[in-house]
């Protein structure tokens, strides 16, 4: 039996949110094996006291890019890991999978590195539904597939879970004093963000008279105070830049409902088993990245756009100017399962 892996995912926070899915079934199976964790550096705060992982290793990734990457080949091949699977479909990533002395690599077809892997897994995102190949299968999911090789895994696909801790639920408990609502109104691309003036009418109608808070990360602060500003009342406060990835988490699993974007957001709510309201403007949920929460759902313009979706990532910009895939939700149907 293996004891000792390396999961590498070094791509933003919704990725490396989902890629816990793999750490719950890991340990689900091999209970007394060690787990590490390869993230990019700003990710590490999110497996922060995490019951299962051993260590979390970072990768430089924005300074000094490629002595950290060295420095973490050498730190790899020291460990002697049994298995290292890697999530990524880059060749830096894949280089150190390869070089990794590990017994046994896993990783994606799609990586330029594949051919040096023990074990290479088909990666498809997009197609049938009705598949029976697995296509258009959510991203936790096709993380799963990279399991195969080990063994028989069952069919119970563990949600993605992470663990914040004692002082985070501290941090947010004065923010519960009434039952409350959580909007993360940004995404760091345009066509992934619903419309301020958009969120300005949710708010504005929402059968809600408590608090309404508006999350985000540092650069998103301003955006939220200007939707702050153009709200009536005190209810709606500001929190964008105050709170940790975790301390977000903690906050958004005990709202009545949380509106996301599809974005990070999105990825805390399904991570915390969070009641998720996921609009998705340019992008769709097909594509594997949709809320997992038991009381979530989708919200997207009813007409049938062929500029839909325009790409996988979203966009700085509407490429067509017009924005439809935004600007045709209709306010009701986001606020309708509040």
């Amino acid at each position: 039996m293996p004891g000792r892996f390396l999961i590498i995912q070094t791509a933003f926070i919704g990725d490396v949110i989902l890629a816990s899915a793999l750490l719950e079934q890991l340990h689900d199976h091999y209970p007394s094996a060690t787990l590490d964790l390869l993230v990019r550096q700003g990710n590490e705060s999110l497996f922060t006291g995490h019951p299962f992982l051993n260590q979390v290793l970072i990768w430089q990734k924005k300074k000094q890019k490629y002595r950290s990457l060295w420095k973490l080949s050498e730190q790899i091949r020291a460990a002697r890991y049994d298995v290292v699977i890697n999530l990524q479909r880059f060749g830096a990533t894949g280089l150190l999978t390869a070089l990794s002395g590990a017994g046994t690599t896993i990783g994606f077809d799609k990586n330029p590195f594949s051919a040096w892997f023990t074990h290479r897994v088909p990666h498809q995102i997009g197609g049938n539904p009705d598949d029976n190949n697995g296509i258009n299968r959510h991203e936790v999911d096709r993380n799963a597939a990279l399991l195969r090789p080990l063994g028989n895994f069952g069919t119970r696909q563990p949600r993605p879970k992470l663990y914040p801790g004692p002082a985070d639920y501290a941090a947010v408990k004065p923010f519960q004093g009434a039952p409350y609502v959580c909007i993360a109104p940004t995404s760091v691309w345009y066509t992934k963000q619903f419309p301020a003036k958009g969120w300005v009418k949710v708010i504005a109608q929402l059968n809600h008279a408590g608090p309404v808070y508006l999350l985000g990360a540092p650069a998103d602060s301003d955006a939220c105070e200007a939707i702050r500003q153009q709200s009536d009342g005190e209810r709606v406060i500001n929190l964008a830049g105050k709170l940790s990835l975790l301390q977000s988490a903690a906050l958004m699993q005990g709202a009545l409902m949380n509106y996301v974007n599809d974005s990070a957001p999105l990825h805390l709510c399904s991570a915390m088993n969070a009641p998720t309201t996921a609009i998705f403007c340019s992008t769709t949920p097909a594509f594997g990245f949709g809320p997992l929460a038991d009381n979530s759902r989708v919200v997207e313009a009813r007409e049938l756009l062929t500029c839909k979706p325009c790409n996988l990532h979203g966009r700085p910009a509407c490429p067509l100017g017009h924005f439809r895939c935004a600007y045709g939700i209709e306010i009701e149907e986001v606020i309708n399962g509040q």
